[in-house]
């Protein structure tokens, strides 16, 4: 068996307060700089969790940060500046986590800016795109994997249901979970379920945390979240304790250098997005376009500041006290080139540093 798996202080002004004049003179001069005709030689990528929300809270100062990277203060949706969310997190589709992410934070983000844990996924539908496939995890793995492109794929809680006293402790399971009921189902379903004793599983794709086992290993997370990084550790010392062959399986998600290639890849494509006034020639170029610096945003120094640090140049990782890192000073193991308090600041420096370069 293959198996996919997807292996954040103080605020720095108050909400409402408007900015200093030194960084309105700087956002303005920022502005007109980029506004004739030129188009942006940097990206930005932002972790969600402890850098712009906590839980569905913005935090440091994200929505005001956020708007200084569109003309018109956010409101048209039209991108000064190329960004995109780059999170380990997932079970849900781009274009779902996309509007929720822009009513939370008030701005305009649109699917293409959103970059899960699973979102590499989409590279693999040549290769599985008619296999069966199973889709395990919180939210809606099967709908996720089918807007990809895949034609025969099974959400883990239907694929069970298929069998007989596969799970012995389902009598003293005391849950439910939200499945379409056999009769309810479309034809396609039920063809799928007819067919599941007669087909082999080609791969298990692991798009978001397991429900029925997380709740017991991990409790309320105080600390470090634990999720498919301990599912995975766990999956695969139980398979290779009971088979001959080790299991055989491919992590995406942070601290992966394919991740933050490919996230270089998604920055510069958003680079025509930017300034749609101005014109250009050949837009297959533009997403070619050189972009000299990539900031990685985050707060979790062994995933984004690794991640980022091991993707080399043009990777540039600040840190955030918001989250998993609160220390005083820089991270010993994994050191950030800059370590500030919030979200809010990082879009400062950066806007300050490209403004004067």
């Amino acid at each position: 068996m293959s198996i996919g798996l997807l292996a954040r202080a103080s605020q720095s002004q108050k909400n409402g307060k408007r900015l200093s004049p030194i960084l309105s003179a700087l956002s303005r001069s920022f502005s007109q700089s980029q506004s004739q005709s030129t188009l942006p030689s940097f990206g930005i990528a932002f972790d969600i969790d402890g850098v712009v929300l906590r839980g569905e809270t913005p935090i440091g100062g994200s929505p005001q940060a956020l708007r200084r990277l569109y003309h018109h203060d956010g409101d048209s949706g039209a991108l000064k500046i190329p960004y995109i969310f780059l999170t380990n997190g997932g079970g849900f589709r781009e274009s779902k986590r996309a509007l929720e992410l822009s009513e939370l934070l008030g701005v305009h983000i649109s699917p293409s800016q959103v970059v899960q844990g699973h979102s590499p996924f989409k590279q693999l539908v040549d290769r599985f795109e008619n296999e069966l496939v199973v889709a395990v995890g919180k939210g809606e793995p099967a709908a996720v994997m089918s807007e990809y492109g895949y034609k025969n794929v099974i959400s883990i809680d239907d694929y069970t249901s298929c069998f007989e006293n596969i799970d012995p402790l389902l009598p003293y399971k005391k849950w439910t979970t939200k499945q379409v009921s056999y009769q309810n189902s479309t034809s396609k379903e039920r063809d799928l379920r007819n067919n599941i004793h007669s087909q082999r599983v080609r791969a298990v794709f692991i798009v978001s945390d397991s429900v029925d086992w997380s709740r017991d290993i991990q409790g309320a997370f105080p600390a470090e979240r634990l999720g498919l990084g301990a599912f995975r550790i766990a999956l695969e010392s139980v398979f290779n304790k009971i088979h001959p062959h080790a299991l055989g399986y491919t992590t995406y998600g942070k601290p992966n250098p394919f991740v933050f290639n490919n996230a270089e890849t998604l920055l510069k494509q958003l680079v025509q997005s930017c300034h749609h006034n101005v014109n250009i020639a050949n837009h297959a170029n533009a997403g070619n376009r050189h972009l000299k610096t990539l900031y990685m945003i985050g707060d979790n120094p062994s995933v984004d500041i690794y991640g980022a640090r091991q993707a080399g140049h043009p990777w540039f990782s600040i840190l955030t006290r918001t989250g998993v890192f609160k220390g005083k000073d820089n991270h010993p193991e994994f050191p950030a080139d800059l370590v500030v308090d919030t979200v809010e600041e990082a879009v400062d420096y950066i806007l300050r540093k490209e403004c004067t370069s």
